[in-house]
C-alpha cells in the first residue's frame, strides 16, 4: 500500500509543504487538505516539496492545479521543487511545465518570492 506524509516548514517567506511518498487516488486527499489549510490560514505563497514523492496520479496533478489557481487568485502561488526525474516526466507529459513554476531545490523556489 502507498503511503504519504506531510509536514510543513518556512523558508523566508513562503510556506514549504514536504510531502513523502506516492500522490495518487488514495493519499491525494491527505495533501489537498494540507494545502487547503495553509490557504485557509493566509499562507498563499507556497512551495510544494516534491523531493521525496516517488509517484503522481492525475488526482495529483488536479490538486497541484487546484492550488495554483487558489493561490493565485489570492496573490500567492504554489512553487514546486526538487521533482524526482520520473515525477517531472509526468508533469512534463501532461503540459504542467507551462502552467507551474519548478526549481531545482526548496531554495530556489522560496528564494523566488522574495
Amino acid at each position: 500500500m502507498r503511503s504519504l506524509d506531510l509536514s510543513t516548514s518556512t523558508n523566508g517567506t513562503a510556506t514549504v509543504v514536504i510531502v513523502h511518498g506516492s500522490v495518487d487516488a488514495v493519499t491525494t486527499p491527505r495533501l489537498t487538505e494540507a494545502l487547503d489549510a495553509e490557504v485557509d490560514a493566509g499562507r498563499t505563497r507556497l512551495v510544494a516539496d516534491f523531493g521525496g514523492v516517488d509517484y503522481v496520479s492525475s488526482a495529483g496533478l488536479r490538486t497541484i492545479l487546484a492550488t495554483v489557481k487558489r493561490t493565485r487568485g489570492e496573490g500567492g502561488d504554489l512553487r514546486v521543487a526538487a521533482v524526482q526525474p520520473a515525477v517531472a516526466k509526468v508533469f512534463e507529459l501532461s503540459g504542467f511545465t507551462s502552467i507551474v513554476r519548478f526549481f531545482d531545490d526548496v531554495d530556489g523556489a522560496a528564494a523566488s518570492y522574495e
